[in-house]
């Protein structure tokens, strides 16, 4: 019988969101709630794996663990989009990677939790009301009428936008590709460049994709550029931030706070500074991770699998 192992499944969830006992004839099926870092120590544990089913980027797989693994056949990642994964290295070593479906309605919630949390500081008060400590102790920002900087406007970007609206603010974006008529069909303003947007923005959330053009697309001198009062939101990927500016502006109040929900190590070092920083409302990478997300994502994972098994794979990443 094949095996199929189900990597970090932090929430010891994933067998029980989807029809895995439909492959019970043919397939053994398990997963491993822990993550493993160690690279010798991963190896160990899924060397034997056929078929191995994985969270995005939590475990990422270059060409140098794939050639550990002559076992395995089948790579299936949550999204249609993992970069975490050589799949060019995949495919050379006879690897089929496939994928699934992906709601952007999760990240972009999460997104508003954080933009919310920090503009009424809610970190703090819930941690003063539960510890004894004093009754209010700070005063909220307003959204309404403040400003929007969103980079990057794809399918959550614009999401985001569409609720930035509906909390009466001004909404802009930018991004290198963003032209005038794909703004105005969002309902937003089209920044003449990323500086006046950081510039002009009350809150600036990032919803881009991780290249070469957008690693380290906000720097010292881009973060020195946003108000001193201004929140920095980063539910995309780290790298698009340089993460050891970031901890500078945070320490000497270059702006006023930031939500993070991704992180250049996950999970994140109990060193980092980004657990200590008080102007910091950061998060265990939660922006996909709803019920309902999770349940399309092993539902289409069993599909993947069957579809493999039946020499017709489906949802293959190029």
């Amino acid at each position: 019988m094949r095996t199929c192992l189900i990597l970090d499944d932090y929430q010891n969830a994933a067998l029980g969101l989807a029809d895995w006992a439909s492959l019970s004839d043919r397939i053994a099926v398990s997963s491993i709630t822990d993550h493993v870092a160690d690279r010798n120590a991963l190896v160990s544990r899924i060397d034997q794996a056929e078929i191995l089913v994985i969270m995005r980027e939590r475990t990422p797989f270059p060409a140098s663990l794939l050639e550990r693994l002559p076992r395995l056949k089948l790579l299936v990642t949550s999204g249609m989009r993992n970069l975490a994964i050589d799949v060019a290295a995949a495919r050379s070593q006879g690897i089929t990677v496939c994928g699934t479906d992906s709601s952007p309605t999760p990240p972009t919630e999460l997104t508003w939790a954080l933009i919310l949390g920090l503009a009424r500081h809610l970190p703090l008060e819930n941690r003063n009301l539960r510890d004894g400590g004093p009754w209010q102790s700070t005063i909220g920002t307003d959204l309404a009428g403040a400003t929007l900087g969103i980079l990057g406007l794809g399918k959550i970007g614009t999401r985001v936008a569409g609720i930035a609206r509906a909390f009466g603010m001004r909404a802009i974006a930018w991004s290198p590709n963003l032209d005038e008529a794909r703004a105005a069909a969002a309902g937003v303003e089209r920044a003449a460049s990323k500086e006046a947007l950081l510039e002009a923005s009350d809150v600036v959330t990032i919803h881009l994709v991780l290249g070469e053009r957008t690693r380290g697309l906000l720097g010292e001198a881009e973060l020195r550029r946003m108000r001193r009062g201004a929140v920095l939101v980063n539910t995309s990927r780290a790298p698009i931030v340089d993460q050891t500016a970031l901890v500078r502006a945070l320490e000497e109040g270059w702006i006023a706070g930031a939500g993070l929900d991704v992180f250049e190590t996950e999970p994140l070092p109990a060193d980092s500074p980004f657990r200590r920083l008080p102007n910091v409302l950061a998060l265990p990478h939660l922006g996909y991770v709803s019920r309902d997300n999770y349940r399309t994502f092993f539902t289409q994972a069993v599909e993947d699998i069957e579809a493999w098994l039946a020499g017709a794979p489906i949802r293959e990443l190029g």
